[in-house]
């Protein structure tokens, strides 16, 4: 397996996790968002989100909850680790996405 397979499957298991703690931490249970990840992966389904025109409902109602940290975007943009597995301009469209909903991105922390 290569490292970036391997970053992939870390990745899909961020995607599921994320999913669980907006289902337990935020009262919102993004059965879309499953279904995208179980039909595809976690790095397909970050894109086809990212990438959309406007906000997947999922992202609205996570917003609604004041929790747009557990959304996609939020997720790839904080943590460097996922940045391999986008384009430049895929990682531009999350951030300006987060911005145009007042949300400052948190720096993870370095791995040592």
């Amino acid at each position: 397996m290569t490292n970036l397979e391997k970053l992939e499957r870390q990745f899909d298991l961020a995607m599921f996790e994320v999913y669980r703690r907006a289902k337990d931490e935020a009262g919102y249970n993004a059965t879309m968002f499953l279904q995208m990840l179980s039909d595809t992966n976690g790095r397909r389904t970050a894109k086809a989100l990212i990438n959309a025109a406007k906000p997947s409902d999922g992202y609205t109602a996570l917003c609604i909850r004041e929790r747009l940290d557990l959304t996609v975007e939020a997720l790839v943009i904080e943590d460097q680790r996922w940045h391999p597995l986008f384009t430049e301009d895929g990682l531009k469209r999350a951030r300006r996405r987060l911005k145009e909903y007042r949300y400052e991105p948190r720096s993870a922390p370095k791995a040592i």
